[in-house]
């Protein structure tokens, strides 16, 4: 029987009870079919997390919608294996798009992706399988997982550097990890999907989504005003002038320079950046871009991505998605992980993940909860 690195221990009869989550994509349908072809008995699932989905997705925008669950069926019947259709969708709501929202409004900026793989993907999903007898849960995801001579499992970037989402697994601990298969880790995405179409997958020419997946017209903005309301606040200059007026604080992110709408420039002639976001004072303050530099960093809620928690020392950091890795420093000190970093690095927001890695082998994330920045004269 064929398989593929990274796949957990099987039964003596050297199959496993995969339930692969199949989102309708080609990537989590090639997935399938690579654990079925090495021999798995695998089901698939669609997780139907809206609880009002359209019919049609727009372009490679949104995702969850009746085309995307009817394309995640097709895909079942072509690999041959059993398909079903969860409603995950109050679940979600609550520990994905509550949780978004609760953020901005509180002057962070979160990472959705990030949230569902640990809220929904390899919690609720990965729960309900083990409960059901499976051995392991399947994604699309682009990470490869190596197992250790001590029966220890690691996570790793993905071959494809350009594919690769390992940062929003960093969550995944231990147990989950001892549960989870990537099949997708060492392929390309234009492998992909030259083997979509050999299998016959009528996604293989399907575009990837892009953005929020329950945003599906793309205008964050807009989302967060129908669920905050507008709240009229000022838009101030670091020696606290003000130059201009928005309509919700929760509109801007971090290093934002579009749409500040503040008329005119600065004395120097350059661009002013979002720098600040204050929820109490509805403040937003911008400033020139030096003042993005962050040295370094404090972030809670730490989450290992194996059995023994990482000393102290030196690793190097992911700070955003589809962010380039810099070299820190990082402790732990009373469950706070404190980071610094060998240069400034600039745009990095309180919210986002922190992601430490030692080469390709992910150590594990935290939430960034305060930022060290320089300080203008």
């Amino acid at each position: 029987m064929s398989d593929f690195p990274g796949a957990p221990t099987a039964p003596s009869n050297g199959r496993l009870r995969v339930l692969a989550a199949m989102s309708g994509g080609v990537d989590s349908a090639v997935a399938a079919a690579r654990a079925a072809e090495a021999g798995h008995e695998v089901t698939g699932v669609h997780l139907a997390l809206s609880s009002n989905p359209q019919s049609f997705r727009t372009g490679a925008r949104g995702c969850c919608t009746i085309e995307d669950s009817r394309d995640a069926r097709r895909a079942a019947d072509v690999i041959g294996i059993p398909f079903y259709v969860w409603d995950l969708a109050e679940r979600f709501r609550e520990d994905v798009i509550d949780d978004f929202v609760a953020e901005y409004a509180a002057g962070r900026t979160p990472n959705p992706c990030l949230r569902c793989n640990e809220k929904i993907k390899f919690a609720a999903l990965l729960d309900k399988a083990i409960a059901l007898g499976f051995d392991a849960v399947c994604t699309g995801h682009y990470a490869r997982i190596v197992d250790l001579p001590t029966g220890e499992r690691e996570l790793h970037r993905a071959v494809d550097a350009a594919k690769d989402q390992s940062y929003v697994l960093g969550v995944l601990d231990a147990e989950q990890l001892a549960h989870s298969l990537f099949p997708l880790g060492d392929t390309t995405k234009e492998e992909i999907r030259l083997e979509a179409e050999r299998r016959g997958l009528a996604v293989a020419k399907k575009p990837d989504s892009h953005d929020i997946c329950f945003i599906a017209d793309g205008d964050t903005q807009g989302f967060l005003a129908k669920h905050l309301g507008t709240a009229t606040g000022d838009i101030v200059d670091t020696d606290g002038t003000k130059l201009g007026e928005h309509e919700g604080a929760y509109g801007f992110t971090i290093g934002q320079r579009k749409g500040l709408r503040i008329g005119r420039p600065a004395a120097d002639g350059k661009p002013r950046y979002v720098l600040d976001i204050s929820p109490v004072t509805n403040t937003v303050t911008v400033g020139p871009v030096e003042g993005l530099d962050v040295s370094a960093l404090t972030a809670i809620r730490p989450r290992w991505c194996g059995d023994t928690p990482p000393a102290d020392g030196r690793y190097t950091a992911q700070l955003r998605a589809h962010g380039e890795e810099v070299p820190v420093t990082a402790a732990v000190r009373e469950g706070e992980l404190h980071v610094e970093l060998d240069t400034p690095a600039r745009g990095i927001a309180p919210g986002q993940a922190v992601v430490l890695y030692d080469g390709t082998r992910v150590v594990g994330s935290a939430t960034i909860a305060t930022t060290e920045r320089r300080v203008l004269a």
